[in-house]
């Protein structure tokens, strides 16, 4: 309990601090999850039912909010971006849906993680680039342009892909209906980005008062998303822990090394490669818990997001600062 409190109150001292402190800078959100994360482990009633309200019921709308925030950053440039640099989107389609799917399950295979802990690695893996990546690649000095395109497609792509990348890797851990786990995604997914997409194609000065609330909010969201679901599964977090953590830092770091050696081999500049590497890495933990706990029914299965997603905040955060002090000439696409 006194381990808990301090760990809480030194990631929330981090997370102030981070606002003042040069080296420090852009990681506050992260602290802030993992002061979320620390306060969930060390109470987790707080986080499961308090007065009697189970909170896993309001994971979906809350990943809605952030799909909804994503929306209302997009336009029809972002869209028109396909057609006007298609290699580099299809390439991070392609690599987005093969590295981090075939990723999770290798690695959820060499550490041995038990089914559905193995299942939800394969789960995040199988959703798209998250939210989150736009933010560092602006960081790492990359093409936000094409960062934000990438993300875009990758997840209007994540109801027709995803189902059937679970079922074809997961399949042996868990029960996965592909029809079910589609509906989910559009519901969840597709409708509340389709709708910040139409606020700000005709209603735009309802959008810009809106960006300017919901930001904030949707990262007041994957906190509590993260907090209840380490409250959930806290006894399974204690016994796959530390190996599950491994696993998700090496799969975080294929997706990092796999994206940008492929996004070279395959001729695409420094600048992009950056953001290739940042796209392919980075995925959607939000998206990840929600089917977690609406399709596979398993809050087992959304511990690798709990986990993943801390992390690999930390690692993009650390690469972006490194990479935002070594220029490089304006990308070409």
């Amino acid at each position: 309990m006194t381990i808990g409190i301090f760990f809480i109150v030194l990631f929330t001292a981090l997370s102030v601090a981070s606002a003042r402190v040069w080296w420090l800078s852009g990681l506050g959100f992260t602290f802030g999850v993992l002061a979320a994360g620390a306060a969930a482990f060390s109470f987790p009633t707080w986080f499961i039912a308090p007065g009697g309200f189970e909170l896993k019921q309001i994971i979906q709308p809350l990943v809605q909010l952030i799909l909804l925030c994503m929306g209302m950053t997009l336009t029809l440039a972002d869209f028109a971006r396909v057609l006007s640099a298609p290699r580099a989107v299809v390439m991070g389609a392609a690599l987005q849906y093969s590295i981090m799917p075939l990723g999770g399950f290798i690695f959820a295979r060499l550490f041995g993680l038990e089914k559905e802990v193995a299942a939800g690695l394969i789960l995040i893996g199988s959703c798209p680039g998250g939210v989150s990546s736009n933010v560092i690649t602006y960081l790492a000095k990359g093409n936000v342009p094409l960062s934000v395109t990438m993300t875009a497609v990758s997840t209007l792509l994540s109801p027709f892909v995803t189902p059937f990348a679970m079922q074809g890797l997961a399949g042996a851990y868990v029960p996965v209906e592909v029809l079910p786990m589609m509906l989910s995604i559009l519901q969840m997914i597709i409708a509340p980005l389709a709708i910040g997409f139409t606020i700000r194609r005709f209603l735009p000065r309802v959008a810009d008062k809106l960006v300017r609330v919901l930001p904030p909010l949707a990262m007041l969201s994957i906190a509590l998303i993260v907090a209840i679901t380490v409250a959930l599964s806290r006894d399974d977090l204690i016994k796959v822990g530390l190996v599950l953590l491994a696993a998700s830092a090496c799969h975080n770091a294929a997706g990092y090394a796999l994206g940008y050696g492929a996004a070279r081999l395959l001729g695409l500049d420094i600048r992009d490669s950056r953001t290739m590497a940042l796209e392919v890495g980075l995925q959607n933990g939000g998206m990840a818990t929600g089917l977690a706990f609406n399709v596979l029914q398993s809050p087992a299965a959304a511990l690798a997001a709990a986990t993943f997603g801390p992390w690999s905040a930390i690692t993009s955060s650390a690469l972006a600062s490194w990479w935002s002090r070594r220029n490089v000439q304006p990308s070409s696409s």
